[in-house]
């Protein structure tokens, strides 16, 4: 059945995103965590598609394994927060209708 749902934008991206991630249809994924919700089953096991740079980690979390030659190998955890933060601020900064 269709229907239509208004959700948080940063609701639907986390989605989307774990759908990918899992190499599955934003559809099936929804309906899995509407099923979770409702206490309608346990969540099916997710395999990421073949040649896939991600994983699923023993506690179910994604775990993406970069290239040898990937330039975050190279940055310790202080630039890696900082980029991530520095991307966060942008993103807030243009959602907030602010020149970057």
């Amino acid at each position: 059945m269709k229907t239509t749902l208004d959700l948080p934008d940063e609701l639907v991206r986390e989605m989307k995103l774990r759908a990918l991630m899992q190499g599955r249809t934003l559809r099936d994924l929804t309906a899995d965590f509407l099923r979770q919700g409702l206490g309608m089953g346990a969540p099916r096991p997710t395999t990421p598609p073949p040649g896939s740079a991600v994983e699923t980690g023993a506690d179910g979390l994604p775990i993406i394994r970069g290239t040898a030659d990937a330039p975050a190998r190279l940055m310790n955890i202080e630039a890696l927060l900082a980029l991530e933060q520095d991307s966060q601020t942008q993103d807030d900064m243009h959602r907030a209708g602010l020149s970057v």
